[in-house]
């Protein structure tokens, strides 16, 4: 046996009189192996951020994108629709027999069934530039389906109640040309007047939102073949204390040949539809997986770079008696320090990102579900990547240390 060998035999032999592994030095330790080499930390947060940010960003488009193409649904205060059979998305309207609403009304159960009418339109601007846009019809005294977010503190039965009066959302008054309330436009060639505005009542297509009363949304609907009596969609509320799903089943009993459903139900339907069945969909989606993936491996990369660096240092710890599970401790704090220093720095940026695209037609999102799943996605990485490095410190020769 050689005198190095010999020597830490006598220091691994003495280690029960050290009992470093059994002081509470695991965090201080971890901190400052991170510490110590400011470059090698200042690379590791940044890989982290960066996964953070990316994996944020995308993830919260995702989000936005899921809450747009269903914004009518999730708004219209119903607790139930009915729509025409085989309806594959709230956006893409087809006509309904008016008589379907009094037989929703002749229901058991059933509180309130109101007309609600969606359908294309073509905008005309004074400078003659055509804009596509979806007329949203609405009885002024409705109770579902109605304008939300109003600015100015606007009633939306007034707005509605108002002549050739229409609602627009602020967001889209600069692509519809509308400067100010009171200006007149055309939509389908018939004379409309800007009386109120919304604020964040986005569209996934990008067509308008424009609302206005049900008589001035059938006066417009020249491509329907009964305009004056034209509905897309029942809302309907039910009664206080009857069961949804047991009213949803009368009334499919007796309309058979519609669709009726819950409002989660219709929501999910519009929303798999553009990220299922359409090439929009299928990229945001994708790249949301792809994103997440990179994050993910950039992060664990870069915390295991960062332990396989340091593997003469836990060698200096195993010959001053620390045990491997003092030494997994050390390197999983440390993986968790790293990890929630870079993840609070990425999910700044998504923040910061979040705020200064609130204006936008299509900004991400960051609900708080959202920010606590990727910070605990991004501390799981970050842990893994250190418990794979592990195997190469388990396989630490103490004697290593003094050669």
């Amino acid at each position: 046996m050689s005198r190095d060998e010999a020597l830490a035999s006598k220091i691994l032999a003495a280690r029960p009189s050290v009992r470093l592994w059994r002081t509470d030095l695991t965090g201080l330790i971890a901190w400052r192996n991170l510490a110590h080499d400011r470059m090698r930390l200042a690379v590791t947060v940044i890989g982290i951020a960066f996964a953070t940010l990316l994996t944020g960003i995308q993830l919260g488009m995702l989000v936005n994108f899921t809450h747009t193409t269903a914004n009518l649904v999730d708004h219209g205060g119903a607790d139930l629709w009915i729509a025409a059979h085989g309806i594959k998305t709230v956006d893409l309207a087809t006509p309904l027999e008016e008589r379907r609403r009094f037989q929703a009304l002749a229901t058991e159960g059933v509180a309130s069934a109101e007309p609600y009418l969606l359908n294309f339109g073509i905008w005309k601007k004074p400078n003659g530039v055509r804009e596509t846009i979806f007329v949203v019809g609405v009885e002024p005294d409705a109770l579902m389906g109605l304008p939300w977010n109003l600015v100015d503190g606007l009633k939306p039965r007034d707005a509605l109640l108002t002549p050739d009066g229409v609602i627009v959302d602020t967001l889209y008054a600069k692509k519809l040309g509308v400067d100010r309330i009171g200006q007149t436009f055309e939509i389908n060639d018939h004379r409309v007047r800007v009386v109120g505005f919304t604020k964040g009542v986005r569209t996934f297509t990008q067509s308008p939102y424009v609302f206005t009363s049900l008589r001035k949304a059938r006066s417009v609907a020249v491509s329907l073949r009964n305009p004056d009596k034209a509905i897309t969609y029942v809302p309907i509320r039910v009664a206080p204390g009857a069961p949804v799903e047991t009213v949803r089943a009368r009334l499919a009993a007796h309309m058979p040949d519609v669709d009726v459903m819950t409002t989660p139900e219709f929501s999910s339907r519009s929303s798999n539809y553009w990220l299922f069945s359409t090439g929009a969909g299928l990229t945001i989606v994708s790249s949301s997986i792809l994103a997440l993936f990179v994050g993910v491996v950039i992060a664990a990369q870069t915390l295991y770079a960062s332990t396989m660096d340091r593997l003469p240092e836990y060698a200096t710890l195993r010959a001053m008696g620390g045990s491997r599970s003092y030494l997994y401790r050390i390197v999983i704090t440390q993986a968790l320090i790293g990890g929630a220093i870079g993840y609070v720095f990425g999910m700044a940026g998504v923040l910061t990102v979040v705020w200064l695209s609130r204006e936008a037609s299509a900004p991400p999102e960051a609900p708080l579900w959202l920010i606590l799943g990727i910070g605990g996605v991004m501390e799981a990485m970050c842990v893994l990547a250190s418990i794979i490095s592990l195997r190469k410190i388990t396989k630490i020769n103490p004697t290593e240390v003094f050669r």
